[in-house]
């Protein structure tokens, strides 16, 4: 994914804040959307993606995945900072899809309704900061490469076209505790068998 700044108009668009509103459950740290990988559950898809930072240092994963807070494993996670992986910048976005289809292929009924209630407005991640990740508001319009949204956006479309497919990435040492992530270690869905 391009760094690329996008602008979007206010109020011609689906914003996203925090985990309250009518679009809360878009943000990763909403709750309610767990997930299972390696049989293992995730209470947050930003705990997963915060463990993916962490692929070789199981040790680090076990306790991320404890916090009941996303936030809080976010602050932890950011404690091992110089433990990240070494091409985190490079596979950052690739691994962020993973999470979010993750969190689609294993919660089906309830994100793709929410994603579908979108309809074919921009979806942007209001920030105050957050430029990559989101947009921060200048004067009428959210201005950031905005990659959340982006990534939300792309799963909307496979959504409403019918061909969505979980897929994991071709990424080097892509572990969660000590084990390769493949998609039969993604099985464990209540919802919908996509695969």
């Amino acid at each position: 994914m391009a760094l690329s700044i996008r602008k979007y108009k206010k109020g011609e668009c689906v914003t996203f804040k925090s985990t309250k509103g009518n679009h809360g459950g878009l943000s990763n740290m909403a709750p309610n959307f767990t997930l299972y990988v390696n049989d293992t559950k995730i209470l947050t898809a930003e705990a997963l993606y915060q463990c993916l930072r962490f692929p070789n240092h199981p040790n680090i994963q076990e306790e991320l995945i404890k916090f009941t807070s996303p936030i809080s494993a976010k602050r932890f996670g950011r404690t091992f900072i110089n433990l990240t992986r070494t091409d985190w910048n490079q596979h950052r976005f690739s691994i962020m899809k993973f999470c979010l289809e993750v969190k689609l292929y294993q919660n089906y009924q309830t994100f793709s309704a929410l994603l579908l209630q979108t309809k074919d407005l921009p979806i942007v991640e209001f920030t105050d900061k957050d430029k990559v990740w989101g947009a921060t508001l200048e004067g009428d319009y959210y201005t950031g490469t905005n990659a959340l949204g982006r990534l939300l956006m792309e799963l909307r479309e496979k959504v409403k076209n019918d061909n969505f497919k979980i897929t994991v990435p071709p990424i080097p040492e892509f572990f969660f505790l000590g084990n390769e992530i493949t998609l039969t270690s993604l099985s464990k869905d209540s919802n919908k068998n996509i695969l």
